[in-house]
C-alpha cells in the first residue's frame, strides 16, 4: 500500500508572519529587542515568499535600518538639543510606515515602493 505524500499546510499563514513583524515593531517602541527579532525574521523570510509579501519584508527591513540610522544620529544630537526634532520625526515616520504596512498586509496588497525612504 502506497502512502500519499501530502503537502502540509503551515500552522501560521504567511500574512501572519508579516503582521507579527509589524506588531513586533510597535512593541519595539518600548522594548528594542522585539524590533531586532522582527528584522531578523524579515531577513529570513524575504527570499522565500510571494512578491506581495516580499515587498512588505523589504519595507520592514528598510524601516528598521533607516530608523536605526535616525536614532544613531538623533540620540547623540540630543546633547545639543537639535536631536529632539529628529527623534520626533523618526517616531512619526516609523509609525506611519508601520500603520500603512499593517493595513496593506491585511488586505494582501503590496507596498508600492518598498525601497522608499519616506512612506512607500
Amino acid at each position: 500500500m502506497a502512502v500519499r505524500c501530502e503537502a502540509r499546510r503551515p500552522i501560521v499563514s504567511e500574512n501572519m508572519f508579516a503582521v507579527g513583524i509589524y506588531l513586533l515593531y510597535v512593541a519595539g517602541y518600548f522594548t528594542v529587542i522585539t524590533a531586532i527579532i522582527g528584522v531578523i525574521i524579515a531577513h529570513v523570510k524575504v527570499d522565500d515568499t510571494d512578491p506581495v509579501l516580499r515587498s512588505h519584508y523589504q519595507f520592514l527591513i528598510r524601516t528598521f535600518w533607516i530608523g536605526l540610522l535616525y536614532n544613531a544620529i538623533g540620540i547623540p544630537l540630543c546633547l545639543v538639543l537639535i536631536g529632539f526634532p529628529l527623534l520626533v520625526w523618526w517616531f512619526v515616520w516609523s509609525l506611519i510606515r508601520i500603520i500603512k504596512g499593517f493595513v496593506l498586509v491585511l488586505d494582501h496588497k503590496p507596498i508600492a515602493e518598498p525601497k522608499s525612504w519616506l512612506f512607500g
